[in-house]
C-alpha cells in the first residue's frame, strides 16, 4: 500500500451515525496516545476504547497514522478558534491591552489538552502524511498582520508582515515549549507571570 494512501480517510461521513462514529474514533485516538503513547497505540485498542469494531474502524480508517493525522488536525481546528475568537474580542482594543488578550489566548489555546499536545509534539514531528504547518501557520500570521495593520499609527515603522511573522514566531515558540518541557509556567498560579513576560516581549518588539 501506498504510503499516502495510509494516512488518508478511507471514506468521508456523510451520515450523522457514521459521523459520530469517526468522531469517537478521533476522541478514542486521543485518548489512547496520551494513555499510552504512540508507540504502543494501536486499531485494536482504539477501537476497543471508541467501543468500534476493528472492522468498522478500517472502514473509515486504513492505519493508525490515518487517525493520528485526524487527531492531529482536531488539535489545531481547536487552537485556532481560540486564536479567532480572541482576534475578533481584542478588535477595538487599543494595543497594550489586545496584545496581552492575544497572548493569553495564544497560551489558551496551547492549553487545550496539553498532554496531548505534547505526545503529538515528541512522537508525531516526522509522521509522513501529518498535516502541513504551513496553511495553519498562514492564518495565523494574515490574522495577526491585519491586527497589526489596524494599530499602524501606534507601532514604530515596521514591516507588519514580517512583524507578524516574527510575533507569531515568537509567541508560538514560547508556549509550545512551555507545553513540552516547562508545563509548571502554564500552572494556574504561573500562567499570569507567563503571560505577562510574552507580552512585554512582544510589545517592546512593536513599539
Amino acid at each position: 500500500m501506498a504510503r499516502n494512501a495510509r494516512i488518508k480517510p478511507r471514506k468521508h461521513a456523510s451520515q450523522a451515525r457514521s459521523r459520530a462514529t469517526v468522531a469517537a474514533l478521533v476522541e478514542a485516538t486521543a485518548r489512547v496516545l496520551v494513555r499510552d503513547g504512540y508507540d504502543q497505540a494501536s486499531t485494536n485498542r482504539i477501537a476497543e476504547v471508541a467501543g468500534v469494531s476493528i472492522g468498522s474502524l478500517y472502514q473509515y480508517f486504513p492505519s493508525k497514522e490515518a487517525l493520528v493525522v485526524a487527531v492531529i488536525e482536531r488539535h489545531r481546528r481547536e487552537i485556532m478558534r481560540v486564536v479567532r475568537r480572541a482576534m475578533a474580542d481584542v478588535e477595538t482594543l487599543p494595543i497594550k491591552p489586545a496584545v496581552r488578550r492575544l497572548v493569553a489566548a495564544a497560551v489558551d489555546g496551547h492549553r487545550v489538552n496539553p498532554q496531548l499536545h505534547r505526545v503529538l509534539a515528541e512522537h508525531t514531528p516526522h509522521l509522513a502524511g501529518a498535516p502541513n504547518l504551513e496553511a495553519f501557520n498562514a492564518e495565523a500570521h494574515a490574522l495577526f498582520q491585519a491586527f497589526l495593520d489596524r494599530h499602524r499609527e501606534e507601532l514604530r515603522p515596521v514591516d507588519t508582515a514580517l512583524a507578524a511573522f516574527v510575533c507569531v514566531t515568537s509567541i508560538e515558540g514560547i508556549t509550545h515549549t512551555a507545553v513540552v518541557h516547562r508545563p509548571d509556567v502554564l500552572s494556574d498560579d504561573a500562567l499570569d507571570a507567563l503571560v505577562d513576560e510574552a507580552t512585554q516581549l512582544v510589545l517592546r518588539y512593536l513599539l
